[in-house]
């Protein structure tokens, strides 16, 4: 991904940092622009800037240019597809994704995705959501995490679900299976989080104080409590509220405990936490749950859940 370093002018000294990007990155969308900063993505002058913070003349922001820009074209719609509905209302989608699927297109020419889905069933959701890639799709899960994905119907409804989710009013809450001995049956981890400094496919949680001084690292709450136990093998329900990117799958292998499956995150082939002994070919998550009041709005509420999928079930019995 082509990196983008943009100089603010004297025109945009004082501006909003959101306000300054739009104006500094030509094809910029003003909701990826706001995403991103709030996800960490944006730096001024090294350093990640406060929430409406503002820039001032000659500093300099840098950012991946995906983070922030439109895509041409968006998702081809896959009409047959199958889609998992789990709830439907007026202004919003709860959606079932199998591990596996992709929840957006990378290439516009790209199908089998969760986006392509959508768009077949519901063809209204192609002018809504970040970009025409991601129509309608208020949160992403991994490729192989596997569960409940909110979907926006209309503009009005992403904007509210937008803002419900960065100021963590919506509930999320996950499974997942990873080692049993040594876990704690309940507990809290609280590692911030940075990209990689070496490797773009991880994220970075950092353990000590000094990784937080050097990565400007985001905020990232992990609160656990284990299910049930099952030979070598824990089920355990965690929520995080914002859920930073790979946010679980980061902190349970910095507590010594990668999700089974998990080789990205030290998961070695063969260990128990690998788990492929048990025929389980992805890491061992799933969003099992998402909450919402609607804001005082009935048509925006919604409260979901999804039973373990079988893979995930084996491994606990």
């Amino acid at each position: 991904m082509a990196k983008v370093e943009v100089t603010v002018t004297e025109e945009l000294g004082g501006a909003r940092l959101d306000k300054a990007l739009v104006a500094l990155v030509e094809g910029a969308s003003r909701a990826r622009v706001k995403r991103a900063i709030e996800g960490g993505e944006v730096r001024v002058n090294g350093r990640v800037l406060a929430k409406g913070g503002v820039v001032k003349a000659g500093d300099v922001i840098s950012l991946e240019d995906v983070a922030v820009k439109s895509a041409e074209g968006g998702a081809v719609p896959e009409p047959d597809a199958p889609l998992t509905i789990r709830h439907e209302s007026a202004g919003v989608l709860v959606v079932d994704k199998p591990a596996g699927q992709p929840t957006v297109v990378q290439r516009s020419d790209e199908t089998g995705t969760l986006a392509n889905a959508l768009v077949g069933r519901f063809p209204e959701l192609a002018g809504i959501g970040y970009s025409p890639r991601e129509p309608g799709v208020v949160h992403r899960l991994d490729t192989d995490t596997s569960g409940l994905v909110v979907v926006a119907r209309t503009a009005a409804a992403f904007e509210a679900l937008r803002e419900a989710l960065q100021s963590e009013r919506i509930a999320k809450e996950y499974l997942l299976v990873c080692a049993s001995e040594g876990l704690p049956d309940d507990g809290t981890i609280e590692h911030p989080i940075a990209n990689h400094p070496k490797d773009k496919k991880r994220v970075y949680p950092c353990v000590h104080p000094r990784d937080v001084m050097r990565y400007a690292p985001r905020p990232a709450l992990t609160r656990f409590t284990v299910v049930r136990r099952e030979g070598p093998w824990a089920l355990v329900q965690a929520t995080a509220a914002r859920a930073v990117r790979h946010q679980l799958r980061a902190h349970f292998a910095s507590i010594g405990h990668p999700l089974a499956g998990d080789a990205l995150y030290g998961a070695a082939e063969g260990s128990a936490a690998e788990g492929s002994a048990a025929g389980l070919r992805r890491h061992a998550l799933h969003a099992s749950r998402v909450t919402y009041d609607g804001g005082g709005d009935a048509a925006l509420a919604f409260d979901v859940r999804s039973e373990l999928p079988a893979d995930m079930a084996a491994l606990v019995g």
